[in-house]
């Protein structure tokens, strides 16, 4: 899976963390192995590519990975 969030700190700063994960299952559907590769990028808070409710799902219209350049 290839994937990019967004998130800020406590002191405001505002990071973009992307990467790609491997992940196995076994016939149960349960996880077995996760293997990650994690960036975080500082950037400015008017470069964020993600604004909706972070408690809501993305909204389906919305540009993914490549589309924004990630």
């Amino acid at each position: 899976m290839r994937f990019a969030y967004e998130y800020r700190d406590d002191s405001g700063n505002w990071f973009r963390a992307y990467g790609n994960e491997n992940w196995e299952f076994d016939e149960n559907g349960l996880m077995t192995h996760r293997h990650a590769s994690i960036n975080d990028l500082p950037i400015r808070e008017v470069e964020r590519k993600y604004h909706w409710d972070r408690h809501a799902p993305r909204p389906m219209d919305h540009p993914g990975l490549s589309d924004l350049g990630l």
